[in-house]
């Protein structure tokens, strides 16, 4: 490291040296710098550019006397429990000038002493609600979705429930507008035609406010439903309704025009609900339909397909890389699991989200 008189005294000698008829680079190398040193100090003028580099105390810095006065009157037992703009005006007032309000915080933040002192405790961050369906009718998820209409900016509007464990659609209404009121008698009705019991079902859904009104919110505490939600601004909270919706609106053959009217947007869910609930094979609980597997038959069915592949196996053995494909039935399934749980415990590995 060299100092700014240092470098003076160099500049003074080479251009001494050029002056007489001497090149830079050979000047350079007698006094054992590179020419590119010498081009970055002149740059610069003659300051030391390099993070380490000696520099000059700043002629209004606070002498370290000063920084230790600072520092204990901001420990002191009068002003310990103020910060710098509050004693600034109260020293002012005393007629005491120390130094600036920046420069005290300063001093704390390099003493380590600028942090929170309150006896509250910090705020909790509270995880995602985690729910476990490993039957049907155990956890339902819910949510409303825009149809279009013949009529610009307008919509008609499709309630949908789900039941995580089997994917079924167990219930759907399409409405001209997003009401608590509705979404109370769709959840009604879905559990009376469920035989639902109390302290049976958990409802999950966003925060929509249809999803949060006091309506809905007082159904469900008759139904003896529990509700739960997902967690605000997170949009990945409630996937398996938004499955669907997708679902429902990549079909090929889900109508390229609005919907003229309510009735004909009526007809086309009720027969997609049809189709999915009794024709969809779900990836996700190993290609049986949600109705197969909401009323127990997947089980019977896929050991069918073991017993196919078995035999096809046992016939052309050498055509067999492994024994034969994996016909076990999808396990339980989660809403937001645990880090150490997958979506599923059942044996399919393709995502239990997707329809």
């Amino acid at each position: 490291m060299s100092t700014p008189t240092q470098r003076s005294m160099v500049f003074a000698l080479l251009e001494e040296a050029v002056a007489s008829g001497a090149r830079l680079a050979k000047a350079c190398e007698v006094l054992g710098i590179a020419v590119r040193t010498v081009q970055r100090w002149r740059r610069s003028g003659l300051e030391d550019g390099r993070p380490r580099a000696r520099r000059p105390r700043p002629s209004n810095a606070l002498s370290p006397e000063e920084r230790e006065r600072a520092l204990a009157l901001l420990c002191s037992p009068e002003w310990r429990d103020l910060s710098p703009k509050q004693v600034v005006p109260r020293l002012a007032d005393e007629g005491v000038y120390i130094a600036s309000e920046s420069t005290l915080y300063r001093l704390l933040r390099e003493a380590k002493l600028q942090h929170h002192r309150s006896a509250s405790r910090p705020a909790k961050r509270h995880g995602p609600h985690r729910h476990e369906a490993s039957a049907p009718n155990a956890v339902w998820s819910w949510d409303i979705s825009y149809l279009p209409r013949t009529v610009r900016g307008q919509f008609y509007y499709l309630y949908l429930v789900v039941d995580l464990y089997s994917r079924k659609a167990v219930a759907w209404q399409v409405h001209e507008r997003e009401d608590t009121e509705l979404a109370a008698a769709l959840i009604t009705e879905a559990c009376y035609q469920e035989g639902i019991a109390p302290e049976q079902l958990i409802l999950h859904s966003d925060n929509g406010s249809p999803m949060k009104g006091a309506t809905l919110l007082a159904t469900l505490q008759a139904l003896g439903v529990m509700p739960s939600f997902s967690r605000p601004r997170v949009s990945n909270d409630n996937p398996y309704s938004e499955s669907l919706f997708r679902t429902v609106k990549y079909r090929t053959w889900y109508p390229e025009r609005p919907f003229a009217s309510l009735a004909e947007a009526r007809d086309w869910v009720e027969r997609f609900v049809t189709w999915y609930n009794h024709e969809h094979r779900h990836s996700a609980i190993q290609f049986v339909t949600p109705h197969q597997r909401h009323v127990g038959k997947d089980r019977e069915l896929l050991a069918r397909r073991e017993t196919v592949y078995r035999s096809a196996c046992s016939r052309r053995p050498e055509r067999w890389s492994v024994p034969t494909r994996n016909w076990t039935p999808a396990g339980s399934v989660w809403l937001n699991p645990p880090n150490d749980r997958p979506r599923s415990s059942g044996a399919t590995n393709v995502d239990n989200a997707t329809a």
